[in-house]
């Protein structure tokens, strides 16, 4: 298994080793998902079997595992460290970078609280947003990025160039289109808003977790083609099936969960679904930790008009017809900062309009 270039003795010397508790001993009610391992896809007839399995797992949930990836566990660990010292830092020194939400802006600092999930109870989740490392995308950030952006820049594209690239192979060879369609509208160099995600859920009270009847963030799609989480022990994340239950996505050893995302269920007339997702609270034997996350989000390139493809697969399966057709003329790049832009204040279930008539849905 390869890995991502070591860091400079210097650039991690000063962080500490962030430990992950211990998995829940409860017995959830879990939601069976398939893994793919992603070292199989350069074998001969890798690619087919793989995504043959990835077709076969998207059926029902758009959630998936992928195992040997290509980085080390120790890769992701320190990936985490470093996430976890941005959160230590002073409010006041994390403001600086404060990502500008509500134009639609992604990138850098999220501070809590921005978001009422029931009356008087607000999310208790911090963001930091790392863009591409490219120059239109070049901006400030605190030290402990700075000095460590060796390390940070090549595990991003890392993902980006051996995980995400193989993923949309696979997509596209299920929608029976060339291999590189997906990879010309995912291009590193071009704009879009692809980043790296650290992320932490604080631990809420017993009070605020009954007046939100334990949901930390309402049931929704996310914004652009994939997101990818890496394993994380503390149990909160759910998916919700077609029936219209919540199944407990389990933290499977040495893996990331990926999931599809609004783009993929645009271009391809809502074959590809986008995957419903919440964060709801821990299990007992974990309320009392705060929930810290690394993740990476696969955004296409700004300029995608969402429209159906021209695939054999949707004529066939009869998603040939556009089923939405307000969204027609709506690029990535506007879909994404309308939904970022809306969702800071975003506090009902429902239908929540977004741009040019197209919704997005939110559930308990």
């Amino acid at each position: 298994m390869s890995t991502v270039i070591p860091p400079p003795a210097a650039a991690t010397k000063d962080i500490p080793t962030y430990h992950q508790v211990p998995e829940t001993s409860f017995d959830l009610d879990w939601a069976d998902l398939a893994t793919l391992k992603l070292d199989e896809f350069d074998q001969p007839g890798g690619k087919e079997q793989l995504a043959k399995q990835l077709f076969d797992a998207i059926q029902n949930i758009g959630f998936f595992y992928i195992t040997n990836f290509g980085l080390s566990q120790e890769d992701v660990d320190r990936q985490f460290s470093i996430g976890n010292e941005i959160f230590k830092l002073p409010t006041d020194e994390k403001l600086k970078y404060r990502a500008d939400l509500e134009q639609g802006g992604y990138n850098g600092y999220k501070p809590m609280g921005l978001r009422e999930i029931v009356p008087g109870v607000y999310d208790n989740t911090e963001i930091y947003n790392i863009p591409k490392f490219t120059p239109e995308y070049e901006r400030a950030h605190p030290d402990i990025v700075n000095n460590n952006r060796p390390v940070i820049e090549s595990f991003a594209r890392h993902i980006h160039d051996e995980i995400v690239r193989k993923l949309l192979i696979l997509l596209a060879i299920i929608l029976e289109l060339p291999e590189d369609y997906l990879l010309k509208v995912h291009r590193y160099d071009e704009k879009s808003d692809c980043h790296l995600r650290y992320m932490k859920y604080h631990r809420r009270s017993d009070e605020e977790n009954a007046k939100a009847d334990g949901v930390w963030s309402k049931g929704h799609t996310d914004f652009g083609s994939l997101t990818l989480l890496f394993r994380q022990p503390v149990s909160a994340l759910q998916v919700r099936t077609p029936e219209g239950d919540w199944k407990w996505v389990k933290p499977y050893p040495g893996s990331i969960t990926v999931n599809l995302a609004d783009t993929l269920q645009f271009i391809t007339n809502g074959f590809l679904k986008s995957s419903i997702h919440r964060v709801v609270l821990p299990p007992p034997d974990q309320r009392d930790v705060d929930r810290l996350g690394v993740l990476y989000f696969v955004r296409p390139e700004d300029n995608l008009e969402l429209r159906p493809v021209g695939s054999e697969v949707l004529r066939r399966l009869g998603y040939d017809q556009t089923s939405n057709n307000s969204a027609l003329g709506i690029t990535a790049g506007d879909w994404v900062r309308a939904r970022v832009a809306k969702g800071v204040a975003r506090s009902k279930i429902g239908d929540q309009p977004i741009i040019g008539g197209v919704v997005a849905k939110y559930y308990d």
